[in-house]
């Protein structure tokens, strides 16, 4: 039977331009719709052939180019890039709001005592130490033993950070005082990512040419790929835990949470959760998913190992990691 759409899409790359904020923005929120960790191994599994078959040219009488597109996106949101293994439930990008939500708000309803703050700051680097590993960059794997050392210096660098702010936050006011959790949090993401993607910054990850090539590791562009990632998790939780601060400490004078304050927990989680779903994708898009970086700034034998074999490549392109 004849196909019905072109064997020539490259489903290789997102379907709108990564050239332009908002195609990445369409991109991303593709990406992190949360219905995706509803979806069933089975769902996975026939996203996953029908991918596979079309990159060999075997395409199905009554595919769609819609249908394509969402078998794609469903690949994509539980497969790994470059490993191409079935990525972690809780680490997948559309596990990223109901689990930042959840987390984020008790950090921000439960913040007033030291045994909640570890609590809650360690469950927090937890859950980022297994999205970090699960969205890493590259494909080369990482022992038991680093993954070990890397969880415990991330997650005890950040918890110990969470406790300074939270002790200076008793002698300032209320409202004040509600934004520390951000505050460890911003702090603890400069920890915890460049330490659980540390075997990146010392090996490298894997740079290629426009056309997929590949043309070496470079530890550069794995200094520029984690900065982006550490800037985008901060904007990311920007909105989630400045914002609700604001009405929280105005809703807590109200006669209703006044009346029944268990609710402020799920009030609170609710609040972040609305900035989340939009605060995620938007910044995730902030920078290319296929970053690039210009072969000059390339470590100076992996410049002249490029110019002998590819004299004619300017740039080099790889994934940033999320």
């Amino acid at each position: 039977m004849a196909a019905t759409i072109s064997t020539s899409i490259n489903i290789k790359e997102p379907r709108w331009d990564q050239g332009t904020f908002v195609g990445r923005a369409k991109h991303f929120f593709t990406v992190t719709d949360p219905r995706n960790i509803l979806l069933s191994n089975k769902q996975l599994e026939k996203a996953h052939q029908i991918i596979q078959d079309y990159k060999k040219g075997v395409v199905a009488a009554d595919l769609t180019e819609d249908e394509l597109w969402r078998a794609k996106y469903v690949f994509d949101s539980a497969f790994h890039p470059d490993t191409g293994e079935k990525m972690l439930l809780i680490g997948r990008m559309s596990a990223q709001v109901p689990m930042n939500m959840t987390i984020t708000g008790c950090m921000m309803t439960f913040y007033r005592t030291t045994p909640a703050v570890l609590f809650w700051q360690w469950i927090n680097q937890s859950f980022n130490a297994i999205v970090n590993y699960t969205n890493r960059s590259g494909d080369a794997p990482i022992t038991v033993n680093q993954l070990g050392t890397a969880y415990v210096s991330a997650t005890t660098g950040a918890v110990a950070t969470a406790l300074g702010p939270n002790a200076l936050a008793k002698h300032v006011s209320p409202l004040i005082g509600r934004f520390v959790p951000f505050a460890a949090v911003a702090a603890a993401n400069c920890i915890n990512i460049p330490l659980m993607r540390q075997r990146e910054l010392k090996h490298g990850i894997p740079v290629t040419d426009e056309n997929d090539n590949r043309l070496g590791e470079s530890s550069k562009a794995a200094q520029q790929a984690i900065t982006q990632v550490v800037v985008s998790r901060i904007l990311m939780a920007s909105p989630g835990m400045a914002i609700p601060p604001f009405l929280m400490n105005s809703l807590e004078k109200k006669a209703f949470l006044k009346r029944f304050p268990w609710m402020s927990a799920p009030i609170q989680v609710g609040l972040v959760g609305f900035c989340l779903v939009f605060a995620t994708p938007l910044c995730c898009a902030l920078f290319p998913q296929k970053s690039s970086m210009a072969v000059s700034r390339l470590e100076p034998e992996l410049q002249e190992k490029i110019r002998a074999s590819h004299p004619g490549v300017e740039t080099v392109y790889f994934n940033k990691g999320l």
